[in-house]
């Protein structure tokens, strides 16, 4: 009987049947990679992009308007504290010094006479003063009238008040000629700005002007830049760091920085500067990327080979270099680590064999398992199953991530495929191991 089943195509057709679900069932076993739970040396990085300039970078402008006659020095130049740069036309500032000086000496005379017609009211006073006590004394022996007397209580009452104004009128001539001082001054000092002096050594790593053109003073407006003057003995790399990434930079800490016009070479750098304040702050707008400026200092020593290959023995570097740096914000050593992408988040890890005092605290205050906040776990490959654990993570680099709890040396994690780890698979599913290619 069986044999004629089997030789009907009823019986083909069940046998070919029992044929591909048997297949199908071995397919449910997913292919997924397998990684073992290891010490490793992690070091966590913040990359970021940036520009190399100088360190000390001073912007020159003039502090006074007029025409430029004459420039002393071309960009590229070597310059010392105090050496002349540029020269503006000195003309109407001279005039405005000769008259500041007219005017100084005019207040200083002024101001003597005004100490002559005090002195003269002085006399006057002491005069009418000694006249007036006689005149006292006649009166109380009945030599002189009343009438007699309030003349002269009148006089001397009179001279008094002139005595008193002719030492403010002195006074005020002492304040006209501290203005005036103060006004020639500001005229000397506008004098010497003409002639503009380099403030610190340096090179002259910019020239924005030439001979014959007119600058604006910085006393009407920002001022026109003339030229820039840059320590080229010490480099920094200015970058943007994002805001979830600034937390983690600290001053001190150390770099790597990779050039572009040196592609083959890698430089040592350290974080001198962080800043307190976005570079987009008070801009607005909710899209826009918030970054930070973080400033790193590259050691002289990491391209002590470079200047020494120089003809001129100068800084390798040039103002404006891409230069791309990451900064080395923790290291671990011989710490439990796997593979980044065998971690993933579940709302739902009640069946993980891990932290059970800590979920079921989560399963008491909470009903509703939508409302629980992911937590970070992976899937153990054990005997054909992925098997959830719940775990906590610590610092990580590019590949792999610190494990401080839930897992042990020697353990197999599920590292992929992606989609399996980080969405498909379930507590229990059944897997493979992927097949190594040789």
């Amino acid at each position: 009987m069986n044999r004629t089943i089997i030789n009907t195509p009823v019986g083909f057709l069940l046998i070919l049947m029992a044929l591909i679900l048997g297949s199908c069932e071995d397919s449910k076993d997913l292919e997924v990679g397998v990684e073992e739970v290891s010490s490793r040396d992690i070091t966590e990085k913040v990359s970021a992009n940036g520009k190399i300039q100088p360190e000390v970078d001073v912007k020159i402008t003039s502090e006074i308007s007029g025409k430029i006659t004459a420039i002393h020095v071309k960009e590229g130049d070597m310059v010392e504290t105090g050496e002349l740069l540029i020269s503006i036309n000195p003309d109407l500032l001279e005039a405005n010094q000769n008259r500041a000086s007219a005017t100084l000496d005019n207040s200083r005379a002024n101001h003597a006479n005004a100490k002559a017609r005090a002195a003269q009211a002085d006399a006057r006073f002491a005069i009418s003063e000694k006249n007036y006590d006689r005149t006292v004394e006649l009166f109380q022996d009945g030599v002189v009238s009343q009438a007699e007397m309030d003349q002269v209580e009148a006089e001397f009452l009179s001279s008094k008040a002139e005595a008193d104004a002719a030492k403010e009128s002195v006074k005020a001539a002492y304040y006209s000629v501290r203005s005036a001082e103060a006004t020639k001054k500001e005229a000397d000092d506008n004098l010497d700005r003409t002639n503009i002096y380099a403030p610190t050594d340096g090179v002259i790593t910019a020239l924005q002007v030439e001979e014959g053109e007119t600058v604006l003073g910085t006393i009407q407006m920002s001022g026109t830049e003339l030229m820039r003057v840059s320590k080229l003995d010490l480099m920094e790399v200015d970058v943007e760091v994002n805001e979830s990434d600034i937390v983690r930079v600290s001053l001190g800490d150390t770099a790597e920085v990779e050039v572009d016009a040196y592609m083959d070479e890698m430089f040592l750098g350290v974080v001198t500067e962080i800043a307190n304040a976005s570079t987009n702050a008070g801009l607005g707008g909710a899209d826009q990327v918030t970054n930070f400026s973080v400033k790193i200092r590259i050691l002289p020593s990491s391209y002590s080979e470079l200047m020494e290959s120089q003809d001129d023995g100068k800084n390798p570097f040039r103002t404006g270099l891409s230069a791309t740096v990451e900064i080395i914000t923790n290291r671990r050593l011989g710490v439990l680590s796997i593979p980044i992408e065998s971690v993933t988040t579940r709302t739902d890890t009640s069946s993980a064999g891990s932290f059970r005092d800590r979920l079921e605290r989560r399963k008491e205050e909470r009903e509703n398992k939508d409302d629980l906040e992911p937590m970070e776990c992976v899937f153990l490959f054990k005997e054909g199953e992925a098997r959830i654990q719940v775990v906590k993570t610590g610092v990580q680099d590019n590949r792999y991530i610190e494990i401080t709890e839930g897992l042990v040396e020697g353990q197999e994690v599920i590292t992929g495929p992606y989609s399996a780890v980080s969405r498909d698979l379930e507590n229990g599913s059944d897997v493979k191991r992927e097949e190594q290619e040789d």
